[in-house]
Protein backbone atom coordinates (compact mmCIF):
# COMPACT_ATOMS: atom_id res chain seq x y z
CA UNK A 1 0.00 0.00 0.00
CA UNK A 2 1.33 3.55 -0.91
CA UNK A 3 0.84 6.08 1.61
CA UNK A 4 -0.32 9.64 -0.43
CA UNK A 5 1.20 13.12 0.65
CA UNK A 6 -1.12 15.82 0.82
CA UNK A 7 0.15 16.74 -2.78
CA UNK A 8 -0.37 13.59 -4.18
CA UNK A 9 -4.21 14.04 -2.74
CA UNK A 10 -3.98 17.44 -4.31
CA UNK A 11 -3.45 16.18 -7.60
CA UNK A 12 -6.06 14.03 -7.56
CA UNK A 13 -8.76 15.65 -6.72
CA UNK A 14 -7.82 18.62 -8.74
CA UNK A 15 -8.28 16.63 -11.61
CA UNK A 16 -11.75 14.99 -10.32
CA UNK A 17 -12.85 18.56 -10.00
CA UNK A 18 -11.99 19.55 -13.54
CA UNK A 19 -13.55 16.18 -14.95
CA UNK A 20 -16.49 17.16 -13.30
CA UNK A 21 -16.71 21.42 -14.30
CA UNK A 22 -16.24 19.89 -18.06
CA UNK A 23 -19.56 17.76 -17.50
CA UNK A 24 -21.01 20.62 -15.99
CA UNK A 25 -19.98 23.05 -18.70
CA UNK A 26 -20.82 21.27 -21.73
CA UNK A 27 -24.49 19.67 -20.12
CA UNK A 28 -26.76 22.06 -21.06
CA UNK A 29 -26.01 21.98 -25.06
CA UNK A 30 -25.44 18.38 -24.40
CA UNK A 31 -28.99 17.85 -23.42
CA UNK A 32 -30.35 19.92 -25.99
CA UNK A 33 -30.98 16.81 -28.78
CA UNK A 34 -29.58 13.80 -29.29
CA UNK A 35 -27.34 14.24 -31.35
CA UNK A 36 -26.09 16.30 -29.55
CA UNK A 37 -25.06 14.60 -26.57
CA UNK A 38 -23.88 11.45 -28.97
CA UNK A 39 -22.31 12.80 -31.85
CA UNK A 40 -21.68 16.67 -30.91
CA UNK A 41 -23.44 18.40 -33.82
CA UNK A 42 -20.99 16.59 -36.16
CA UNK A 43 -18.42 19.64 -36.40
CA UNK A 44 -15.51 18.36 -34.09
CA UNK A 45 -11.84 18.62 -35.59
CA UNK A 46 -9.87 15.34 -36.32
CA UNK A 47 -7.06 16.10 -33.66
CA UNK A 48 -9.76 16.33 -31.29
CA UNK A 49 -11.30 12.68 -32.50
CA UNK A 50 -7.88 11.31 -33.04
CA UNK A 51 -6.80 12.12 -29.37
CA UNK A 52 -9.78 10.79 -27.81
CA UNK A 53 -9.42 7.65 -29.43
CA UNK A 54 -6.39 6.77 -28.73
CA UNK A 55 -7.38 7.64 -25.17
CA UNK A 56 -9.84 5.78 -25.27
CA UNK A 57 -7.92 3.03 -25.98
CA UNK A 58 -5.41 3.83 -23.46
CA UNK A 59 -7.40 2.03 -20.59
CA UNK A 60 -6.41 1.49 -17.01
CA UNK A 61 -6.06 -2.45 -18.29
CA UNK A 62 -3.20 -1.89 -20.79
CA UNK A 63 -0.77 -1.17 -19.32
CA UNK A 64 -1.25 -4.55 -17.80
CA UNK A 65 -2.18 -6.44 -20.54
CA UNK A 66 1.18 -5.08 -22.49
CA UNK A 67 3.02 -5.46 -18.84
CA UNK A 68 1.43 -9.61 -18.71
CA UNK A 69 2.47 -10.25 -22.32
CA UNK A 70 6.24 -9.19 -21.78
CA UNK A 71 6.52 -10.80 -18.71
CA UNK A 72 5.65 -14.02 -20.71
CA UNK A 73 6.44 -14.04 -23.87
CA UNK A 74 9.17 -10.56 -24.05
CA UNK A 75 9.16 -7.89 -26.53
CA UNK A 76 7.41 -9.53 -29.32
CA UNK A 77 4.65 -11.24 -27.38
CA UNK A 78 2.83 -7.37 -28.21
CA UNK A 79 2.26 -8.46 -31.89
CA UNK A 80 -0.69 -10.22 -30.86
CA UNK A 81 -2.25 -6.59 -30.75
CA UNK A 82 0.43 -4.70 -32.62
CA UNK A 83 -0.92 -6.95 -36.24
CA UNK A 84 -3.98 -5.22 -35.40
CA UNK A 85 -2.35 -1.93 -37.08
CA UNK A 86 -3.30 -3.70 -40.18
CA UNK A 87 -6.95 -3.16 -39.04
CA UNK A 88 -6.39 -0.12 -38.48
CA UNK A 89 -4.93 1.10 -41.46
CA UNK A 90 -8.26 -0.32 -43.66
CA UNK A 91 -9.94 1.46 -41.60
CA UNK A 92 -8.17 4.77 -42.61
CA UNK A 93 -7.63 4.53 -46.43
CA UNK A 94 -11.02 2.41 -47.12
CA UNK A 95 -13.84 2.67 -44.94
CA UNK A 96 -13.44 6.37 -42.68
CA UNK A 97 -14.85 8.51 -45.43
CA UNK A 98 -17.72 5.70 -46.44
CA UNK A 99 -18.37 5.45 -43.08
CA UNK A 100 -18.88 10.17 -43.03
CA UNK A 101 -20.57 10.21 -46.00
CA UNK A 102 -22.76 7.82 -44.60
CA UNK A 103 -24.77 10.51 -42.50
CA UNK A 104 -25.81 8.17 -39.63
CA UNK A 105 -25.92 8.88 -36.42
CA UNK A 106 -24.13 4.95 -34.89
CA UNK A 107 -23.07 2.45 -36.97
CA UNK A 108 -26.06 0.34 -36.47
CA UNK A 109 -27.90 2.44 -39.16
CA UNK A 110 -26.13 1.22 -41.40
CA UNK A 111 -28.16 -1.89 -41.40
CA UNK A 112 -31.11 -0.48 -42.06
CA UNK A 113 -29.05 1.63 -45.14
CA UNK A 114 -27.40 -1.61 -46.32
CA UNK A 115 -29.98 -4.11 -45.90
CA UNK A 116 -33.98 -4.13 -46.08
CA UNK A 117 -37.17 -5.18 -44.75
CA UNK A 118 -37.99 -6.79 -41.43
CA UNK A 119 -34.52 -8.59 -41.18
CA UNK A 120 -32.39 -5.92 -41.04
CA UNK A 121 -34.42 -4.02 -38.61
CA UNK A 122 -34.35 -6.98 -36.04
CA UNK A 123 -30.60 -6.87 -37.03
CA UNK A 124 -30.29 -3.72 -36.07
CA UNK A 125 -32.18 -4.15 -32.89
CA UNK A 126 -30.77 -7.53 -31.79
CA UNK A 127 -26.77 -5.71 -32.88
CA UNK A 128 -27.90 -2.80 -30.58
CA UNK A 129 -28.02 -4.80 -27.51
CA UNK A 130 -25.75 -7.53 -28.33
CA UNK A 131 -23.20 -4.71 -28.38
CA UNK A 132 -24.27 -2.12 -26.88
CA UNK A 133 -24.53 -4.26 -24.19
CA UNK A 134 -22.86 -7.50 -23.73
CA UNK A 135 -20.21 -6.98 -25.60
CA UNK A 136 -20.16 -3.59 -24.03
CA UNK A 137 -20.03 -4.85 -20.40
CA UNK A 138 -17.10 -7.45 -21.00
CA UNK A 139 -15.24 -4.94 -22.46
CA UNK A 140 -15.88 -2.21 -19.44
CA UNK A 141 -15.50 -5.83 -16.83
CA UNK A 142 -12.06 -5.99 -18.17
CA UNK A 143 -11.25 -1.97 -17.53
CA UNK A 144 -12.73 -2.55 -13.86
CA UNK A 145 -10.92 -5.37 -13.13
CA UNK A 146 -7.31 -3.33 -13.69
CA UNK A 147 -8.89 -0.31 -12.29
CA UNK A 148 -9.42 -2.69 -8.55
CA UNK A 149 -6.49 -4.24 -8.92
CA UNK A 150 -4.63 -0.39 -9.16
CA UNK A 151 -6.71 0.25 -6.00
CA UNK A 152 -5.78 -2.75 -4.06
CA UNK A 153 -2.18 -2.38 -4.75
CA UNK A 154 -1.50 1.20 -4.20
CA UNK A 155 -4.34 2.11 -2.35
CA UNK A 156 -5.32 -1.13 0.09
CA UNK A 157 -8.59 -1.05 -0.95
CA UNK A 158 -10.89 -3.67 -1.78
CA UNK A 159 -12.56 -4.07 -5.15
CA UNK A 160 -15.87 -3.11 -4.13
CA UNK A 161 -14.43 0.16 -2.94
CA UNK A 162 -12.45 1.06 -5.95
CA UNK A 163 -15.38 -0.04 -8.09
CA UNK A 164 -18.06 2.77 -6.22
CA UNK A 165 -15.22 5.94 -5.84
CA UNK A 166 -14.04 5.44 -9.71
CA UNK A 167 -17.41 4.92 -10.74
CA UNK A 168 -19.18 8.01 -9.53
CA UNK A 169 -17.51 11.00 -10.97
CA UNK A 170 -17.08 8.92 -14.64
CA UNK A 171 -20.74 8.23 -14.77
CA UNK A 172 -21.65 11.99 -13.26
CA UNK A 173 -20.29 13.72 -16.33
CA UNK A 174 -20.41 10.98 -18.70
CA UNK A 175 -24.34 11.00 -18.43
CA UNK A 176 -24.13 15.31 -18.25
CA UNK A 177 -21.59 15.86 -20.92
CA UNK A 178 -22.44 13.50 -23.56
CA UNK A 179 -19.58 12.78 -26.37
CA UNK A 180 -18.24 16.81 -25.66
CA UNK A 181 -17.96 16.17 -22.66
CA UNK A 182 -16.31 12.96 -23.22
CA UNK A 183 -13.89 14.61 -25.82
CA UNK A 184 -12.77 17.06 -23.73
CA UNK A 185 -11.83 15.25 -20.81
CA UNK A 186 -10.28 13.09 -22.99
CA UNK A 187 -8.09 15.26 -24.71
CA UNK A 188 -7.24 16.42 -20.84
CA UNK A 189 -7.13 12.96 -19.67
CA UNK A 190 -4.74 11.87 -22.60
CA UNK A 191 -2.35 14.30 -21.79
CA UNK A 192 -2.30 13.91 -17.98
CA UNK A 193 -1.60 10.00 -19.07
CA UNK A 194 1.23 9.99 -21.42
CA UNK A 195 2.99 12.81 -18.68
CA UNK A 196 2.65 10.12 -15.95
CA UNK A 197 3.36 7.25 -17.97
CA UNK A 198 6.39 8.83 -19.42
CA UNK A 199 7.90 9.87 -16.22
CA UNK A 200 7.01 7.15 -14.23
CA UNK A 201 8.97 4.91 -16.59
CA UNK A 202 12.41 7.03 -16.28
CA UNK A 203 11.78 6.75 -12.58
CA UNK A 204 11.46 2.83 -12.49
CA UNK A 205 14.29 2.38 -14.97
CA UNK A 206 16.36 4.38 -12.98
CA UNK A 207 15.55 2.91 -9.36
CA UNK A 208 18.54 1.30 -7.59
CA UNK A 209 16.99 -2.29 -7.61
CA UNK A 210 16.83 -1.72 -11.90
CA UNK A 211 20.12 0.25 -12.27
CA UNK A 212 18.82 2.32 -15.57
CA UNK A 213 18.72 1.39 -18.97
CA UNK A 214 22.13 -0.03 -19.53
CA UNK A 215 22.32 -2.37 -16.65
CA UNK A 216 18.27 -3.31 -17.28
CA UNK A 217 19.67 -4.42 -20.76
CA UNK A 218 22.03 -6.70 -19.93
CA UNK A 219 20.31 -8.19 -17.17
CA UNK A 220 19.95 -12.06 -17.25
CA UNK A 221 16.07 -11.97 -16.38
CA UNK A 222 15.67 -9.33 -19.59
CA UNK A 223 18.13 -10.61 -22.19
CA UNK A 224 15.79 -12.72 -23.81
CA UNK A 225 13.13 -10.86 -23.59
CA UNK A 226 14.29 -8.01 -25.74
CA UNK A 227 13.95 -9.54 -29.04
CA UNK A 228 10.89 -7.36 -31.16
CA UNK A 229 10.52 -9.96 -33.44
CA UNK A 230 9.52 -13.55 -32.50
CA UNK A 231 12.16 -16.68 -32.21
CA UNK A 232 11.79 -17.58 -35.52
CA UNK A 233 13.69 -21.34 -34.61
CA UNK A 234 10.71 -21.44 -32.12
CA UNK A 235 7.64 -22.75 -33.83
CA UNK A 236 5.09 -22.37 -31.27
CA UNK A 237 5.82 -18.61 -30.66
CA UNK A 238 6.22 -18.20 -34.33
CA UNK A 239 2.81 -19.44 -34.85
CA UNK A 240 0.96 -17.98 -31.88
CA UNK A 241 3.09 -14.34 -31.87
CA UNK A 242 3.28 -13.80 -35.21
CA UNK A 243 2.09 -16.12 -37.96
CA UNK A 244 -1.78 -15.99 -36.88
CA UNK A 245 -2.20 -12.85 -35.61
CA UNK A 246 -1.07 -11.69 -39.39
CA UNK A 247 -2.43 -14.61 -41.34
CA UNK A 248 -5.68 -15.01 -39.56
CA UNK A 249 -6.89 -12.81 -36.81
CA UNK A 250 -6.10 -8.84 -38.02
CA UNK A 251 -8.85 -9.35 -40.45
CA UNK A 252 -10.88 -12.08 -38.74
CA UNK A 253 -11.75 -10.87 -35.90
CA UNK A 254 -13.88 -8.34 -34.59
CA UNK A 255 -12.41 -6.36 -31.46
CA UNK A 256 -13.01 -2.96 -29.91
CA UNK A 257 -10.94 -0.41 -31.25
CA UNK A 258 -9.67 -2.61 -34.32
CA UNK A 259 -13.05 -3.26 -36.18
CA UNK A 260 -12.43 -4.57 -39.57
CA UNK A 261 -13.78 -1.81 -41.68
CA UNK A 262 -14.27 0.32 -38.59
CA UNK A 263 -16.82 0.60 -35.88
CA UNK A 264 -18.25 0.92 -32.37
CA UNK A 265 -16.47 4.02 -30.94
CA UNK A 266 -14.07 4.45 -33.66
CA UNK A 267 -17.21 4.68 -35.86
CA UNK A 268 -19.01 6.85 -33.83
CA UNK A 269 -15.76 9.44 -33.71
CA UNK A 270 -15.64 9.59 -37.26
CA UNK A 271 -19.27 10.14 -37.50
CA UNK A 272 -18.56 13.67 -35.46
CA UNK A 273 -16.22 14.93 -37.49
CA UNK A 274 -16.45 18.23 -39.94
CA UNK A 275 -16.17 15.90 -42.99
CA UNK A 276 -14.63 12.88 -44.39
CA UNK A 277 -11.19 14.32 -44.51
CA UNK A 278 -11.21 15.16 -40.87
CA UNK A 279 -12.74 11.59 -40.14
CA UNK A 280 -9.51 10.04 -42.08
CA UNK A 281 -7.27 12.06 -40.55
CA UNK A 282 -8.74 11.17 -36.97
CA UNK A 283 -7.86 7.62 -37.88
CA UNK A 284 -5.11 7.49 -39.24
CA UNK A 285 -3.82 9.73 -35.91
CA UNK A 286 -5.45 7.31 -33.68
CA UNK A 287 -3.56 4.72 -35.62
CA UNK A 288 0.18 6.03 -35.58
CA UNK A 289 -0.12 7.30 -32.10
CA UNK A 290 -1.14 3.99 -30.80
CA UNK A 291 1.05 1.93 -32.22
CA UNK A 292 4.18 4.00 -32.83
CA UNK A 293 4.27 6.14 -29.59
CA UNK A 294 2.17 4.59 -26.84
CA UNK A 295 3.93 1.52 -26.28
CA UNK A 296 7.12 1.87 -25.06
CA UNK A 297 7.19 2.96 -21.59
CA UNK A 298 4.86 0.49 -20.25
CA UNK A 299 7.30 -2.08 -22.58
CA UNK A 300 10.12 -0.85 -20.19
CA UNK A 301 8.20 -1.01 -16.98
CA UNK A 302 7.45 -4.56 -17.47
CA UNK A 303 10.81 -5.16 -18.34
CA UNK A 304 12.07 -3.75 -15.46
CA UNK A 305 9.33 -6.02 -13.24
CA UNK A 306 11.16 -9.11 -13.98
CA UNK A 307 14.13 -7.55 -11.95
CA UNK A 308 12.19 -6.30 -9.19
CA UNK A 309 9.32 -9.46 -8.97
CA UNK A 310 10.79 -11.90 -11.11
CA UNK A 311 8.16 -14.70 -10.32
CA UNK A 312 4.42 -14.43 -9.79
CA UNK A 313 5.48 -15.72 -6.27
CA UNK A 314 7.30 -12.58 -5.54
CA UNK A 315 4.87 -10.20 -6.64
CA UNK A 316 2.15 -12.14 -4.25
CA UNK A 317 4.96 -12.16 -1.30
CA UNK A 318 5.54 -8.24 -1.05
CA UNK A 319 1.56 -8.00 -1.56
CA UNK A 320 0.15 -10.19 0.79
CA UNK A 321 -3.31 -8.30 0.77
CA UNK A 322 -3.81 -9.23 -2.57
CA UNK A 323 -6.95 -11.34 -3.00
CA UNK A 324 -6.22 -14.58 -4.78
CA UNK A 325 -8.47 -14.02 -7.52
CA UNK A 326 -7.03 -10.46 -8.45
CA UNK A 327 -3.49 -12.35 -9.12
CA UNK A 328 -1.82 -12.17 -12.16
CA UNK A 329 0.97 -10.95 -14.29
CA UNK A 330 -0.86 -7.79 -15.34
CA UNK A 331 -0.45 -7.21 -11.27
CA UNK A 332 3.56 -5.92 -11.85
CA UNK A 333 2.70 -2.61 -13.22
CA UNK A 334 0.65 -1.82 -10.44
CA UNK A 335 3.29 -3.53 -8.22
CA UNK A 336 6.17 -1.19 -9.78
CA UNK A 337 4.33 1.96 -9.37
CA UNK A 338 4.52 1.41 -5.91
CA UNK A 339 8.28 2.42 -5.46
CA UNK A 340 7.17 6.36 -6.96
CA UNK A 341 8.23 8.97 -4.85
CA UNK A 342 5.48 11.52 -3.58
CA UNK A 343 4.29 14.12 -5.59
CA UNK A 344 4.97 11.72 -8.86
CA UNK A 345 2.56 8.46 -7.66
CA UNK A 346 -0.07 11.32 -6.96
CA UNK A 347 0.39 12.35 -11.10
CA UNK A 348 0.98 8.37 -12.30
CA UNK A 349 -2.06 7.46 -9.91
CA UNK A 350 -4.11 10.37 -11.73
CA UNK A 351 -3.02 9.18 -15.35
CA UNK A 352 -4.28 5.25 -14.25
CA UNK A 353 -7.44 6.96 -13.19
CA UNK A 354 -7.82 9.28 -16.04
CA UNK A 355 -7.03 6.14 -18.07
CA UNK A 356 -9.84 4.40 -16.23
CA UNK A 357 -12.27 7.33 -17.13
CA UNK A 358 -11.77 7.83 -20.69
CA UNK A 359 -12.38 4.38 -21.57
CA UNK A 360 -14.91 3.58 -19.85
CA UNK A 361 -16.90 7.15 -20.47
CA UNK A 362 -16.34 6.33 -23.69
CA UNK A 363 -17.63 2.91 -23.46
CA UNK A 364 -20.89 4.16 -21.82
CA UNK A 365 -21.59 6.95 -24.16
CA UNK A 366 -21.17 4.66 -27.38
CA UNK A 367 -23.42 2.12 -25.81
CA UNK A 368 -25.46 3.99 -24.47
CA UNK A 369 -26.18 5.41 -27.99
CA UNK A 370 -26.86 2.32 -29.43
CA UNK A 371 -29.93 1.53 -26.39
CA UNK A 372 -31.64 4.59 -27.69
CA UNK A 373 -31.16 4.97 -31.20
CA UNK A 374 -30.86 1.38 -32.21
CA UNK A 375 -33.37 -0.11 -29.86
CA UNK A 376 -35.38 2.19 -27.56
CA UNK A 377 -36.06 4.79 -30.32
CA UNK A 378 -36.51 2.50 -33.05
CA UNK A 379 -38.59 0.07 -31.19
CA UNK A 380 -39.85 0.81 -27.95
CA UNK A 381 -40.90 4.89 -28.53
CA UNK A 382 -40.58 6.04 -32.20
CA UNK A 383 -42.06 9.34 -30.81
CA UNK A 384 -40.03 10.01 -28.11
CA UNK A 385 -38.94 13.59 -27.81
CA UNK A 386 -35.61 14.75 -27.83
CA UNK A 387 -35.44 15.18 -23.73
CA UNK A 388 -36.96 11.51 -23.49
CA UNK A 389 -33.78 9.91 -25.24
CA UNK A 390 -31.62 11.79 -23.40
CA UNK A 391 -33.03 10.81 -20.23
CA UNK A 392 -33.05 7.05 -21.42
CA UNK A 393 -29.03 7.49 -22.23
CA UNK A 394 -28.47 9.19 -19.15
CA UNK A 395 -29.96 6.30 -17.14
CA UNK A 396 -28.86 3.69 -19.27
CA UNK A 397 -25.02 5.08 -18.72
CA UNK A 398 -25.60 4.48 -14.83
CA UNK A 399 -27.14 1.06 -15.62
CA UNK A 400 -24.11 -0.33 -18.00
CA UNK A 401 -21.89 0.83 -15.14
CA UNK A 402 -23.67 -1.47 -12.82
CA UNK A 403 -23.79 -4.26 -14.79
CA UNK A 404 -20.17 -3.93 -15.75
CA UNK A 405 -18.46 -3.40 -12.40
CA UNK A 406 -20.98 -6.62 -11.50
CA UNK A 407 -19.64 -8.95 -14.15
CA UNK A 408 -15.54 -7.69 -13.47
CA UNK A 409 -16.03 -10.39 -10.56
CA UNK A 410 -16.01 -13.35 -12.72
CA UNK A 411 -12.91 -12.64 -14.92
CA UNK A 412 -9.10 -13.13 -13.43
CA UNK A 413 -6.62 -11.32 -16.06
CA UNK A 414 -6.11 -8.21 -18.96
CA UNK A 415 -5.51 -11.00 -20.98
CA UNK A 416 -8.44 -13.32 -20.52
CA UNK A 417 -10.80 -10.55 -21.32
CA UNK A 418 -8.57 -9.71 -24.81
CA UNK A 419 -8.96 -13.27 -25.59
CA UNK A 420 -12.16 -13.70 -24.84
CA UNK A 421 -13.24 -11.07 -26.30
CA UNK A 422 -11.39 -11.83 -29.87
CA UNK A 423 -12.91 -14.95 -29.74
CA UNK A 424 -16.43 -13.77 -29.22
CA UNK A 425 -15.49 -11.92 -32.90
CA UNK A 426 -13.80 -14.31 -34.42
CA UNK A 427 -14.85 -15.25 -37.91
CA UNK A 428 -16.97 -12.22 -38.21
CA UNK A 429 -14.04 -9.77 -39.29
CA UNK A 430 -13.96 -10.78 -42.95
CA UNK A 431 -17.99 -9.99 -43.77
CA UNK A 432 -17.51 -6.41 -41.91
CA UNK A 433 -15.03 -5.27 -44.40
CA UNK A 434 -17.10 -7.26 -47.38
CA UNK A 435 -20.48 -5.90 -46.81
CA UNK A 436 -19.47 -2.92 -48.12
CA UNK A 437 -18.54 -4.55 -51.80
CA UNK A 438 -20.43 -7.54 -51.54
CA UNK A 439 -23.90 -7.15 -52.45
CA UNK A 440 -25.17 -10.38 -51.32
CA UNK A 441 -24.64 -10.30 -47.89
CA UNK A 442 -27.08 -9.89 -45.61
CA UNK A 443 -28.72 -9.06 -42.46
CA UNK A 444 -29.10 -13.41 -42.13
CA UNK A 445 -25.53 -13.47 -42.87
CA UNK A 446 -24.57 -10.98 -39.36
CA UNK A 447 -27.03 -13.10 -37.75
CA UNK A 448 -25.19 -16.58 -38.57
CA UNK A 449 -21.80 -14.69 -37.88
CA UNK A 450 -22.56 -13.22 -34.46
CA UNK A 451 -24.67 -16.16 -33.08
CA UNK A 452 -21.95 -19.12 -34.48
CA UNK A 453 -18.80 -16.69 -33.42
CA UNK A 454 -20.40 -16.11 -29.50
CA UNK A 455 -21.68 -19.55 -29.76
CA UNK A 456 -18.16 -21.07 -29.58
CA UNK A 457 -16.73 -18.51 -27.91
CA UNK A 458 -19.31 -19.44 -24.52
CA UNK A 459 -18.54 -23.15 -25.27
CA UNK A 460 -14.40 -22.21 -25.14
CA UNK A 461 -15.03 -20.09 -21.83
CA UNK A 462 -16.80 -22.40 -19.68
CA UNK A 463 -14.59 -25.31 -20.67
CA UNK A 464 -11.81 -23.18 -19.50
CA UNK A 465 -13.51 -22.58 -16.23
CA UNK A 466 -14.17 -26.32 -15.46
CA UNK A 467 -11.91 -28.31 -13.26
CA UNK A 468 -12.53 -30.82 -15.42
CA UNK A 469 -12.42 -29.45 -18.80
CA UNK A 470 -14.59 -31.84 -21.54
CA UNK A 471 -11.74 -30.96 -24.04
CA UNK A 472 -8.16 -29.60 -24.35
CA UNK A 473 -7.00 -26.92 -26.93
CA UNK A 474 -4.93 -24.35 -26.34
CA UNK A 475 -6.32 -20.70 -27.10
CA UNK A 476 -4.54 -20.02 -30.26
CA UNK A 477 -6.12 -23.26 -31.90
CA UNK A 478 -9.45 -22.03 -30.42
CA UNK A 479 -9.26 -18.95 -32.06
CA UNK A 480 -8.03 -20.72 -35.62
CA UNK A 481 -11.45 -23.19 -35.07
CA UNK A 482 -13.61 -20.33 -34.31
CA UNK A 483 -12.56 -17.94 -37.44
CA UNK A 484 -13.10 -21.69 -39.28
CA UNK A 485 -16.02 -22.43 -38.51
CA UNK A 486 -17.87 -19.00 -37.97
CA UNK A 487 -16.54 -17.70 -41.26
CA UNK A 488 -17.50 -21.21 -43.46
CA UNK A 489 -21.32 -20.65 -41.59
CA UNK A 490 -22.07 -17.41 -42.62
CA UNK A 491 -20.45 -17.88 -46.34
CA UNK A 492 -23.29 -21.00 -46.32
CA UNK A 493 -25.81 -18.61 -44.84
CA UNK A 494 -25.30 -16.26 -47.35
CA UNK A 495 -25.28 -18.27 -50.34
CA UNK A 496 -28.50 -19.73 -49.27
CA UNK A 497 -30.41 -16.93 -48.88
CA UNK A 498 -31.30 -13.70 -50.86
CA UNK A 499 -30.14 -10.68 -50.95
CA UNK A 500 -31.43 -7.49 -50.07
CA UNK A 501 -34.06 -5.70 -52.16
CA UNK A 502 -32.10 -3.85 -55.00
CA UNK A 503 -33.55 -0.19 -54.83
CA UNK A 504 -31.70 -0.61 -51.26
CA UNK A 505 -28.73 -1.92 -52.27
CA UNK A 506 -28.38 0.70 -55.24
CA UNK A 507 -29.53 4.03 -52.77
CA UNK A 508 -26.83 2.54 -50.64
CA UNK A 509 -23.82 2.33 -53.21
CA UNK A 510 -25.00 5.73 -54.79
CA UNK A 511 -24.61 7.44 -51.08
CA UNK A 512 -21.54 5.86 -49.54
CA UNK A 513 -19.42 5.56 -53.31
CA UNK A 514 -20.94 8.79 -54.44
CA UNK A 515 -20.53 8.91 -58.39
CA UNK A 516 -16.98 7.08 -57.60
CA UNK A 517 -17.85 3.94 -57.95
CA UNK A 518 -16.64 1.49 -55.48
CA UNK A 519 -13.11 1.05 -56.93
CA UNK A 520 -12.11 4.66 -57.36
CA UNK A 521 -8.43 5.30 -56.92
CA UNK A 522 -8.09 1.52 -55.03
CA UNK A 523 -4.75 1.71 -56.87
CA UNK A 524 -3.50 4.52 -54.60
CA UNK A 525 -5.29 3.23 -51.75
CA UNK A 526 -3.59 -0.04 -51.67
CA UNK A 527 -0.41 2.14 -51.78
CA UNK A 528 -1.50 4.34 -48.41
CA UNK A 529 -2.45 1.04 -46.75
CA UNK A 530 0.90 -0.44 -46.87
CA UNK A 531 2.57 3.02 -46.66
CA UNK A 532 0.74 3.71 -43.75
CA UNK A 533 1.82 0.57 -42.25
CA UNK A 534 5.35 0.53 -43.22
CA UNK A 535 5.68 3.77 -41.68
CA UNK A 536 4.36 3.24 -38.44
CA UNK A 537 6.19 -0.54 -37.93
CA UNK A 538 8.85 2.15 -38.59
CA UNK A 539 8.40 4.69 -36.08
CA UNK A 540 7.83 1.70 -33.35
CA UNK A 541 10.96 -0.12 -34.37
CA UNK A 542 13.61 2.56 -34.22
CA UNK A 543 11.80 4.18 -30.99
CA UNK A 544 13.13 0.65 -29.78
CA UNK A 545 16.34 0.55 -31.34
CA UNK A 546 17.08 4.19 -30.04
CA UNK A 547 16.39 2.55 -26.52
CA UNK A 548 18.32 -0.59 -27.06
CA UNK A 549 21.52 1.50 -28.67
CA UNK A 550 21.43 0.16 -31.65
CA UNK A 551 21.66 3.67 -33.08
CA UNK A 552 22.39 2.70 -36.95
CA UNK A 553 19.42 0.56 -37.05
CA UNK A 554 17.25 3.43 -35.48
CA UNK A 555 18.53 5.54 -38.10
CA UNK A 556 17.80 3.17 -40.65
CA UNK A 557 14.42 2.78 -40.12
CA UNK A 558 13.70 6.66 -39.17
CA UNK A 559 15.00 7.41 -43.00
CA UNK A 560 12.24 4.79 -43.79
CA UNK A 561 9.81 6.41 -41.92
CA UNK A 562 10.13 10.02 -43.10
CA UNK A 563 10.22 8.61 -46.81
CA UNK A 564 6.79 6.76 -46.15
CA UNK A 565 5.40 10.10 -44.52
CA UNK A 566 6.33 11.76 -48.08
CA UNK A 567 5.10 9.18 -50.27
CA UNK A 568 1.81 9.19 -47.74
CA UNK A 569 1.31 12.72 -48.92
CA UNK A 570 1.90 12.32 -52.04
CA UNK A 571 -0.66 9.39 -52.66
CA UNK A 572 -3.12 11.23 -50.38
CA UNK A 573 -3.43 14.64 -52.61
CA UNK A 574 -4.07 12.15 -55.74
CA UNK A 575 -6.41 10.37 -53.69
CA UNK A 576 -8.48 13.69 -52.96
Amino acid sequence: MVHLSGLDYTIIILFFALSLIIGLWVSKQAGKSSAEFFLSGRNMPWWLLGVSMVATTFAADTPGLVTELVRKNGVSGNWVWWAMLLTGMLTVFFYARLWRRSGITTDLEFYELRYSGKPARFLRGFRALYLGVIFNVITMAGVCLAGAKIGNILLGISQEQALLYSSIIVVIYSSLGGLKGVLITDFVQFIIAMVGSIWATIYVVNLPQVGGMDQLLQNPNVVDKLDILPDFSNPEALITLFIIPFAVQWWSTWYPGAEPGGGGYIAQRMLAAKDENHATWATLFFNFAHYALRPWPWILVGLASLIVFPTMESITTAFPSLNVEMQGQDVAYAAMMTYLPAGLIGLVLTSLIAAFMSTISTQLNWGSSYIVNDFYGRFINKNASEKQRVLVGRISTVLLMLCAALFSFYIKSAKDVFDLLLQIGAGTGLLFIMRWFWRRINPYSEIAAMGISFIIAIIFFINGKLDQPWFELQGHWQLILGVLITTVGWIIVTLLTQPSDKIVLNAFENLVFAQNGKFHNIGFKILAFFTGIIGVYSVLFATGYFIYGKLLWASILTLVAVSCCVLLIRTWKKMA
